[in-house]
């Protein structure tokens, strides 16, 4: 079968589609699936450009959808022909956060799917939404459930909350998506006044170029009176952050989802402090919020945004356009 496999130290000049070993039929509480597509985060982008070190000729991509073609003894979650899609931590089944580490995340610590066929625990999928493809899938296991998590699993959004999203990437049109289908208003961020015409287009409320406005936080607190919102996805890190907790109200909550602006920085802890804020680290979530989340997405009728699609063969020019910064919501890739 075809694959994608990354040649160490990594490096977009390093990505080499070969031809790999079929895995063969699932055992007791496995399934084989063939996968259709997957799609690009910047945690992928990371792994194969050789900024988190990954193990000589690693399969990289952490996110996968496609069908079941057979099932192991014992598996009846599901049957051959359902479509499914990948888990970014399949050893997080449910309850509190476990896991601090990607040592068992595809793509990264295992091998990913960038590749034609896995054979895997039933519990490393969760079913895909009824009437999605497999590319839009494809898009929930990282950048979804991530979104998932910070605004409904931990940040216990309601109708009439107010949240920011920063930037225009495929967590935050989740997020703008996910709160406008539950009734919250939504301020958005982006460099491009394109983006943001097409964040509107979407539902955002209000919109703000932070190059136009680099003191943006302020920008959120007059427009929502003074008070500041509700929630924040915060996918920038050291250099956005102050930003976002002067754009908070006293008591928000502050979902710090992304590193966009580097590992490490500066945190305005007094100002936080004052404002008695919830800043809170996350990375994806467990299988059982991944559940949750199919399930809302079926009842909301809510459709992934994906900006443009890339065949595996491709992946390296895949990768260049994210680097690129063009692309508005999700990055796919078509498999086989």
């Amino acid at each position: 079968m075809k694959a994608i496999t990354l040649t160490a130290p990594g490096g977009l000049d390093r990505l080499r589609l070969v031809d790999v070993a079929d895995p063969g039929e699932p055992g007791p509480g496995q399934i084989r699936v063939k996968l259709q597509a997957s799609s690009l985060n910047f945690h992928d982008y990371l792994v194969v450009t050789g900024k988190i070190p990954a193990a000589d000729g690693r399969i990289p991509l952490s996110d996968g959808a496609g069908v079941v073609e057979a099932v192991g003894a014992g598996v009846t979650e599901f049957a051959a022909g359902d479509l499914v899609v990948s888990c970014f931590f399949p050893q997080w089944q449910d309850g509190a956060a476990a896991v601090s580490d990607f040592v068992h995340t595809p793509g990264d610590g295992t091998d990913g799917y960038a590749r034609e066929y896995v054979v895997v625990p039933a519990t490393a999928f969760t079913r895909a939404p009824n009437g999605y493809s497999a590319a839009e899938a494809a898009t929930l296991t990282t950048a979804g459930l991530t979104a998932w998590r910070a605004l409904v699993v931990d940040g216990g959004i309601k109708a009439g909350d107010v949240v920011l999203a920063l930037g225009t990437g495929g967590v935050s049109i989740f997020a703008l998506q996910l709160a406008k289908a539950m009734g919250a208003s939504v301020v958005i961020t982006s460099s491009s006044d394109e983006k943001l015409e097409r964040a509107r287009a979407l539902g955002a409320d209000h919109t703000i170029n932070y190059r136009q406005h680099p003191e943006w936080g302020r920008q959120v607190l007059e427009w929502t009176g003074g008070r500041g919102v509700d929630k924040v996805v915060e996918v920038g890190g050291p250099g956005t952050l102050e930003q976002s907790i002067r754009a908070c109200r006293i008591g928000g909550h502050i979902a710090l989802i992304g590193v966009l602006t580097g590992s490490a920085g500066e945190v305005p802890t007094a100002l936080l402090m004052a404002k008695q804020q919830r800043l809170q680290g996350l990375i994806v979530g467990s299988r059982r919020h991944q559940q949750e989340m199919v399930r809302a997405l079926e009842a909301t009728s809510l459709r992934p945004v994906i900006d443009r699609t890339f065949p595996l063969a491709e992946l390296a020019d895949a990768f260049r356009y994210e680097e690129s910064a063009a692309h508005f919501g999700k990055i796919a890739i078509t498999i086989g």
